[in-house]
């Protein structure tokens, strides 16, 4: 197939944001070197702002070449339900009543399991919420897990090494724990109805690999940073006030339904209204709302969708060279570069694959899901929140590749070999 001029510059573009986002420390040099701009090098600075930035190059040069009218048709025919989701998700999963109840489950968790110092509050969060998210989605688990791990962990004083060692494992985890149903994971829900997957099939083919999977990675960073954990003392309790009962049970129920709807934006974003209606009655047992991170994430993701969706005359190719073997490791090197729900996607466009086919190509996309912050769509969402925590405010992408790297292996070597 002979690419299109527009398709030709979406790759293009696709491959400059991808470099845009290991560059991102290089454009806060700049705000510091120029401050008279400061303001669009910090912008630039954003990793959530790279693929919606070059997604509206995109658009500008379309309605250039291709007039308005053709330009206005793409965009119209791009799924943006899963952006609106994940704002929603994001914003609803932050708030304290779920936030409280999330914390007081990790505590129960962690109270069980006597570990010294802070190390059961640690573990339990790596491992509850990743499995957490195949039945609330990854994107919630991802929330919750960040907000925890940036309040008991991140915020304090621990190395730089600890952190990334976190967010390396946090990503990989949350790629993988959503694997136990065919509804969470991104990756898995583009294929669980063409392939006829039901949670069945996930569970005993995928599920309890991941599990165990996810355990051996949380474990092992315990282990790894025991001295860390050990000499740091639990959080201490939060000062403010306990939800009532009856506002939690109710944030849970509204969560409960946007996840239940979310592929349904005209249900879930009027569930959100209501919550925001609630939040605003109920303002003093609210803390901030994370609009901001929200927003920049669903725009991450547009841009991600927009860009992504001229992806296909080069990437169908490069997966069909591959015999089942092959397409695993390729699957989980192509995820770090193109998001893992965009190259399953495309597997199941082609007709004739072989089961064998099949699993690999899921398996390579969620084992890689963890190496960059483009792999998972969740991944911008914990970012976003745990960002802040890190030196100069910015995650080295590099940094987040080689601590993602022994997690990622840990996952390949259980979908390869058990």
């Amino acid at each position: 197939m002979t690419p299109s001029t527009i398709q030709i510059i979406a790759a293009a573009l696709f491959f400059i944001a991808i470099a845009h986002t290991f560059a991102t420390r290089f454009f806060e040099r700049l705000a510091h070197k120029n401050p008279r701009h400061a303001g669009i090098w910090h912008l630039l600075g954003e990793v959530e702002i790279v693929f919606g930035f070059w997604a509206m190059v995109l658009v500008l040069l379309m309605f250039a070449i291709q007039g308005s009218e053709e330009a206005t048709k793409y965009i119209d025919t791009r799924n943006f339900t899963e952006p609106l989701f994940v704002f929603t998700v994001m914003v609803m999963s932050g708030t304290r009543p779920i936030l409280q109840t999330a914390t007081a489950l990790v505590a129960a968790t962690a109270k069980l399991l006597h570990l010294p110092g802070s190390s059961g509050s640690y573990l339990a969060v790596l491992i509850l919420a990743p499995l957490l998210g195949s039945f609330i989605t990854e994107h919630a688990a991802m929330t919750l897990a960040a907000m925890l791990l940036g309040q008991q962990f991140l915020s304090r004083e621990v190395s730089e090494k600890f952190k990334y060692a976190t967010l390396g494992v946090l990503f990989v985890n949350i790629s993988i724990g959503g694997t136990l149903t065919n509804f969470a994971a991104p990756p898995v829900l583009m294929v669980a109805t063409p392939w006829q997957w039901d949670m069945g099939f996930m569970l005993t083919h995928f599920g309890w690999k991941a599990a165990l999977a996810v355990c051996v990675n949380a474990i092992g960073v315990t282990v790894l940073f025991r001295k860390e954990l050990v000499n740091l003392p639990p959080a201490p309790a939060s000062s403010s006030k306990p939800v009532p009962a009856p506002l939690i049970a109710a944030n849970i129920l509204l969560l409960a339904g946007v996840v239940v709807f979310a592929h349904h934006p005209a249900i879930f974003l009027g569930m959100f209204l209501l919550f925001l209606g609630l939040s605003s009655a109920y303002i003093r047992h609210s803390d901030r709302l994370i609009l901001r991170e929200a927003l920049l994430v669903a725009f991450f993701l547009a841009g991600l969708v927009v860009l992504g969706g001229l992806q296909q005359w080069w990437l169908q190719p490069v997966l069909l060279q591959m015999n089942s073997n092959q397409v695993f490791f390729g699957a989980t090197i192509l995820t770090a570069f193109t998001d893992n729900a965009a190259l399953t996607y495309l597997g199941s466009l082609v007709s004739g694959l072989s089961d064998e086919f099949k699993y690999a190509l899921v398996a390579g996309a969620v084992t890689g899901g963890g190496l960059t912050v483009i792999a998972n769509a969740p991944n911008p969402a914990g970012m976003a929140i745990l960002r802040p925590h890190f030196k100069y405010g910015a995650v080295k992408p590099l940094g987040l590749l080689m601590a993602a790297l022994p997690a990622t292996i840990v996952a390949g070597l259980a979908f390869l070999l058990l």
